[in-house]
């Protein structure tokens, strides 16, 4: 089976075993989903069965927007409700404040990840390491905060919706929020993905491939035989000979390319539609 669609993942299971029910509910062997969504998150998880797996690359899945609610006075050293050890009870702060401290996150930020992520050191997850007990050193990222909103206060409750790019670490953003308010603590109380670029769950849906793409469209204007069958395809064949990566469409497949140089290779073959 080659499929693609947005899943909706429920909170309380990991993105992996969701996979697996998914993979029972449409009798398929082959999986795959972009973009891991931790157990304590729930949301849009983009899935690929078969073939379609191979196209994840290729789609316009950014920017990503995502409503969470931090829970002020809340430590947890995984910046979420898994790990809570303690919460102080904190005044209520104006709710102008907090307004302007989560528009304040808006642009180019630069931040330390959390240490329980799937980040790698040295081969290992920092999440194993920091279960472990040991000492997790990470290096600060950047991200790109499109927009960002207060969608309800109810103290010691914020929650707020942001449009980042990808690789954003939402559990940190609560963490930065909280050190602008002066807060000293603060986790991640709910976590939900809305969308992944131009993604949004519809029913499990099957996506149009061709709509689904974030690279241009090319036009071949050789013998269509030769894209059937694989064959090397001549430059001067393709209408755009400028460099890049681009998708041809064979009615009922798709072929992606990219041009490199003088020569053109095949990214992926032929992608049932």
């Amino acid at each position: 089976m080659n499929r693609l669609f947005v899943a909706y993942k429920p909170s309380g299971i990991g993105s992996n075993f969701f996979l697996s029910k998914l993979k029972r509910k449409y009798n398929t062997k082959k999986a795959g989903f972009s973009g891991t969504l931790d157990p304590f998150a729930k949301g849009v998880l983009l899935i690929g069965f078969g073939s379609h797996t191979k196209l994840f690359r290729f789609l316009n899945k950014t920017p990503k927007s995502y409503r969470a609610t931090l829970w002020l006075g809340a430590k947890s050293d995984s910046l979420d409700t898994e790990m809570i050890e303690n919460v102080d009870i904190l005044n209520e702060l104006p709710m102008s404040l907090v307004v302007e401290t989560i528009k304040s996150l808006e642009g180019e930020l630069e931040y330390e990840p959390p240490i329980f992520s799937a980040k790698r050191i040295n081969g290992q997850r920092a999440y194993d390491l920091a279960r472990a007990g040991k000492e997790v050193i990470l290096n600060k990222i950047n991200s790109t905060i499109h927009e960002t909103k207060l969608v309800n206060y109810s103290h010691p409750f914020v929650t707020f919706e942001a449009t980042v790019s990808e690789g954003t670490y939402i559990r940190s953003l609560g963490r930065i929020i909280a050190q602008r308010l002066g807060v000293q603590e603060a986790s991640l109380s709910a976590l939900e993905r809305l969308n992944e670029g131009q993604f949004i769950y519809d029913d499990e849906k099957a996506l149009d491939i061709k709509k689904s793409l974030n690279i241009k469209q090319n036009f071949y204007l050789g013998d269509y035989e030769n894209i059937r069958y694989g064959r090397v395809l001549a430059l001067e064949d393709l209408e755009v000979q400028e460099l890049g990566t681009y998708w041809l469409d064979n009615g009922d497949y798709i072929s992606i390319i990219t041009i490199v140089e003088d020569k053109v290779k095949y990214e992926l073959g032929r992608i049932e539609c």
